[in-house]
């Protein structure tokens, strides 16, 4: 195996730790390599004892999931210093809190890979691995991330039943996915709103496992962003009804109010 994976390699990834393996050798997109490295070298005061990260990120939860989340890139100071998705920024602060009171998360706060944290029936995705510059991948870039995702979706479908995607990109990129991928995705595509429901049927036609698939719930929510819980368009009762739907269409036992 080469010692850069690219992003075609994932194709073959037998399993979710085979495919973690090649995200975090990706050197595909220059711009998104020399920023991740710079951020690395130049750290907030407040992290400058760390070392970060500085490579794409894997996803992480369940390898049974029954509830995907789909989200934008790492955070610079997060996820591309903590090596874990949602881990060590705000955003993440807010949806852990979340994913613990709706039962997907032992505990309420994430703080970095070493922490104990472990999700139950759910599995934290997205469409770019690495942290962009001002949070805004390329056209390109995006293209260039999508089999890690793909093949990220297709090692989890055996047991996925719902996705939820974090934000119109979340949504876009999820659902171009699941089209290559031979679920009935509507014409016109729906578009991204918070609360927005779609259930897919598969589509039996010749697509690997295409043929023994049960449906896929896609639910839309506004990310966990700073902007957004911090101007209060998204709360934390809204995030959470989200999450307790995503459990419900999933057949996951519910969790008290």
């Amino acid at each position: 195996m080469v010692p850069h994976d690219t992003p075609a390699d994932a194709r073959d990834a037998p399993d979710l730790a085979a495919l973690d393996a090649h995200v975090i050798r990706c050197h595909a997109c220059p711009r998104l390599v020399a920023w991740r490295e710079q951020v690395a070298s130049q750290r907030r005061a407040a992290f400058r004892d760390e070392t970060y990260w500085a490579r794409p990120v894997p996803g992480f939860g369940d390898e049974h999931a029954a509830v995907a989340v789909v989200g934008l890139a790492p955070a610079a100071h997060g996820a591309n210093r903590t090596g874990r998705m949602f881990t060590g920024d705000p955003s993440g602060d807010f949806l852990f809190a979340a994913l613990h009171r709706t039962g997907f998360a032992n505990q309420p706060r994430a703080t970095g890979r070493d922490d104990g944290m472990r999700l139950t029936g759910m599995r934290l995705v997205a469409p770019v691995r690495c942290a962009p510059p001002d949070n805004r991948p390329t056209p390109d870039e995006r293209r260039r991330c999508a089999p890690y995702l793909a093949r990220e979706l297709e090692l989890l479908a055996p047991t996925v039943r719902v996705a939820v995607a974090l934000g119109a990109v979340g949504w876009n990129a999820l659902l171009a996915t699941l089209g290559e991928q031979g679920w009935a995705v509507p014409r016109p595509r729906p578009r991204f709103a918070h609360g927005a429901q779609v259930t897919l049927a598969p589509a039996d036609d010749g697509t690997p496992g295409s043929s023994t698939r049960t449906s896929l719930t896609v639910l839309g929510c506004y990310h966990v962003s700073p902007h957004n819980t911090y101007t209060g368009r998204l709360t934390e009762p809204m995030l959470d009804d989200v999450l307790r739907t995503a459990r419900t269409l999933a057949g996951l036992d519910a969790v008290p109010s």
